[in-house]
């Protein structure tokens, strides 16, 4: 499953966000049938926004809700093509430090091209593994995250690393995607669902559960919203009975912004 993500956001990276919005691939044809923007938010008027940056692939805004402060080193994992790692940059200052971690190398080369356009020397994109982070321990004061988690096979890993780099003081703030409810089969054995960030949701009970096992403190959801999927990308995995069926069940795919402490809560 990794190297399938990692495929996808390799050729998602070639594009614009209107081209990710159409679901093609510029002169390659159509890739996929998946529309990635259907999740995102408006990252318009933040300050530090970038629309070279702006893919459309995340699901939330977790820097709006992270508490970042000057002078923090902030971590982006998943960082793509840098946009919430040039938004957080905006609030840390010439004296914090921002670090991107991704492994699809198509978006490190663009994340890395964007920030010397801007002039940012203390932004950093590194190739890394999120279950097994190339960071060192209690070196970082907030750990963010948008719509990328979710794709992460071991997800209670992922956490456990997270709780590994804060700081004793720090905290984290993540946008991703959970659910309510049974997907449909199609979904989950469907490999461009799992990469258009529905398939690998996880109960959101269960999520917050993880988070809670890894050690965190004053877990709260900061915002959620519910994801309606179109019924044209519902009909490539469902036929008719199918559809009908998916709609009437008690389901919801819902982006969710949560915040926990790695400390005692204030």
């Amino acid at each position: 499953m990794k190297d399938i993500v990692k495929s996808k956001y390799n050729l998602i990276a070639k594009q614009t966000k209107e081209q990710n919005e159409s679901s093609c691939c510029g002169s390659t044809g159509c890739c996929d049938s998946v529309d990635y923007t259907i999740f995102s938010d408006d990252y318009s008027h933040l300050d530090g926004y970038n629309a070279d940056a702006d893919l459309g692939l995340g699901c939330g805004l977790p820097t709006e809700h992270a508490n970042i402060s000057t002078g923090d080193t902030i971590l982006d994992l998943g960082s793509g093509a840098g946009n919430d790692c040039f938004v957080a940059r905006s609030i840390v200052g010439k004296t914090g430090k921002v670090i991107g971690i991704d492994f699809a190398a198509n978006m490190l080369k663009k994340a890395r091209r964007n920030a010397q356009k801007l002039g940012y020397e203390n932004v950093e994109f590194i190739k890394g593994d999120i279950e097994d982070m190339p960071i060192a321990d209690a070196s970082v004061d907030v750990v963010v995250s948008n719509c990328v988690l979710n794709l992460v096979p071991d997800k209670a890993k992922a956490f456990d690393h997270i709780y590994r780099v804060l700081k004793p003081s720090g905290h984290f703030c993540v946008s991703d995607v959970v659910l309510q409810g049974e997907l449909p089969d199609e979904f989950i054995t469907d490999a461009e669902m799992y990469a258009g960030c529905v398939s690998g949701a996880i109960q959101k009970n269960d999520y917050l559960d993880i988070i809670k096992t890894s050690g965190f403190k004053g877990i709260t959801i900061k915002k959620e919203k519910e994801v309606i999927i179109p019924d044209e990308i519902l009909a490539n995995y469902l036929d008719e009975q199918g559809m009908q069926d998916y709609k009437s069940r008690e389901l919801g795919i819902y982006s969710i912004t949560v915040y926990a402490n790695k400390g005692a809560v204030d």
